[in-house]
């Protein structure tokens, strides 16, 4: 068992509290925007609720996983007593009272600028300040992620780092460094002008500054699933991680070049030169690399998996999988998602065809098929997997599991593939209200129905993940055991330096930040009268 079970819980029950309150959110507002909701729009509330949405799904719902999964990490692969629990336990209520922070402006009205903060538009101080709050709670967990690997190392000398805490930590730096883009953009830009001390806001630089966080913010919430992919699929069905190597390259790569590649998000901004959102654009080409890694090492662990349980031929081993496991679903409808919203980035991340779908409902539609679908499935299998370890009690409903999981695959296909095709008709995104009867957008009608059917069908299964880990609160007691992770085929005595240790990748994270965002927004910077009227949310 953990020693720091209430610690991680409090993590995770936050986490899929506000999830579900999102998750309701998600679902109301497309049932508005539907032909069949109309009679309830309002486009002040829709927004508050947009604000409110992705404020929770961006910043408080992943960081809050990735910690408390971080803190089990650290407690069960490092084998040692996790350092610095009251610090820990600060960081989390820092997140609280952030979350709250930023919440009660929104509700009030007073903060609709959506999760991307939108300059030149304003809200409330407060808002932003909590946001602050919640970042600096979760730099309290990098810090630690940092140092409870610093203790094992010296009790360790020169032995392998495991793979699971390897991960961990990478996450944690990209993480820390991912951030500081929307905190530059909060403390001198947003900030000063939220509270009073300017009246004018230079609109460019901050989306610059916030696109540093934009992209590399998707490969942050990803972590806790890629690490589910490599650590803990292959044990839960049987089998080994086929190259322990090829996964540490793999996090490498991801804290290497997924932070330069944000500024694919200002193709259609005149402040950026074509120049740079053209590296941007190859570099986001290049994270294709540790994804497809993922992918073949995966499939090669899965398929040792099948063989070691008798499957033969070629592609006869698949009819071997342990289909009726929770995790070999998550696992398949992962991929599956992950593979159809990869598909569409290919599309964002082109000059050319960016063109045709940007500020499309094909925006929101790749997004949530990377995030709510590929991600959130495998925090799904995570807390499953886990909590036997936290609670004490099995979970016994493994046939309402696979349910859940089922619901949340057809409810986000369904949601998310009429968007794309609206999109590519053109529709635009985080519009409040749709008028149906124009015969321009009519044929649009039944797919967006299609949507909000989708919506409501994965509300249905988050309040039935919700429900299953409540009544495993419950259930009769048992002896989990340790928790494990999986191991490789050839499991490592040693590890090269540069596969074992953080500090030359780190450093190579940084300089290519530096070398894409560095000139950008020096020039900006130094640029006068780029600065316009700020627009003060509420203001009459």
């Amino acid at each position: 068992m953990l020693a720091n079970r209430k610690l991680i819980l409090a993590h995770f029950w936050l986490a899929f509290a506000v999830f579900g309150v999102a998750l309701t959110l998600g679902a109301w507002q497309m049932f508005i925007r539907s032909p069949i909701g109309t009679w309830l729009s309002n486009p002040e509330l829709y927004y508050r609720s947009l604000t409110a949405h992705g404020t929770v799904m961006g910043y408080v719902f992943p960081t809050l996983v990735a910690m408390g999964f971080g803190y089990a990490i650290s407690e069960s692969a490092l084998e040692q007593r996790l350092v610095g629990v009251r610090w820990a336990w600060a960081g989390f209520w820092l997140i609280v009272a952030g979350a709250i922070m930023a919440m009660v402006p929104v509700a009030l009205g007073r903060a609709s600028v959506l999760y991307t903060f939108y300059p030149p538009l304003i809200g409330n101080v407060f808002y932003y300040l909590g946001v602050v709050l919640v970042v600096v709670g979760s730099w309290i967990w990098v810090a630690l992620m940092s140092i409870n690997l610093r203790v094992w190392r010296k009790a360790h000398p020169g032995a392998p780092v495991p793979l699971a805490m390897f991960a961990n930590v990478a996450g944690s730096y990209l993480w820390a460094w991912t951030a500081v883009g929307a905190a530059l953009e909060l403390l001198l830009q947003i900030i000063p002008v939220a509270a009073g001390l300017k009246a004018t806001i230079d609109a460019g630089l901050a989306r610059v500054f916030f696109s540093w966080t934009l992209h590399a913010i998707v490969y942050f919430w990803l972590m806790p699933t890629y690490i589910a992919y490599y650590t803990i699929v292959p044990r839960a069905i049987g089998g080994r991680v086929y190259s322990d190597s090829m996964a540490r390259i793999s996090f490498i790569l991801f804290l290497v070049v997924a932070m330069p590649i944000g500024m694919h998000h200002t193709f259609a901004d005149p402040q950026v030169g074509a120049g740079f959102k053209f590296i941007h654009s190859a570099f986001t080409a290049l994270v294709a690399l540790p994804t497809l890694l993922t992918v073949f090492t995966i499939c090669a662990s899965v398929e040792i998996a099948a063989r070691l349980r008798g499957g033969r031929g070629v592609f006869g081993w698949v009819r071997a999988l342990p289909w009726d496991n929770p995790m070999m679903l998550a696992l398949a409808f992962s991929f599956v998602m992950l593979g159809f919203g990869g598909a569409g980035g290919l599309i964002n991340m082109s000059y050319q065809l960016d063109a045709s779908i940007h500020n499309t409902q094909w925006i929101t539609g790749h997004f949530h098929l990377i995030f709510g679908g590929a991600i959130v499935i495998m925090y799904f299998a995570i807390a499953y997997d886990l909590w036997p370890h936290l609670t004490g009690r099995e979970l016994i409903d493994v046939r309402l599991i696979r349910t859940q999981l089922w619901l949340w695959f057809v409810g986000m296909i369904v949601t998310t593939f009429p968007w794309h095709w609206v999109g590519i008709l053109g529709m635009p995104r985080r519009m409040a209200y749709f008028d149906f009867g124009d015969p321009a957008i009519a044929p649009q009608a039944l797919s967006v129905t299609f949507s909000a059917i989708g919506g409501f069908i994965l509300l249905a299964s988050g309040i039935m993940f919700i429900v299953i880990l409540a009544r495993g609160m419950r259930a009769p007691q048992v002896d989990a055991g340790p928790y494990r992770f999986a191991l490789a085929v050839h499991q490592p005595a040693t590890v090269p330096v540069a596969l074992n240790t953080h500090a030359l990748w780190v450093v190579l994270m940084i300089a290519l930040t530096i070398t894409n965002y560095g000139y950008p927004i020096f020039t900006l910077a130094t640029t006068e009268g780029t600065s316009v009227p700020a627009v003060y949310v509420g203001a009459q």
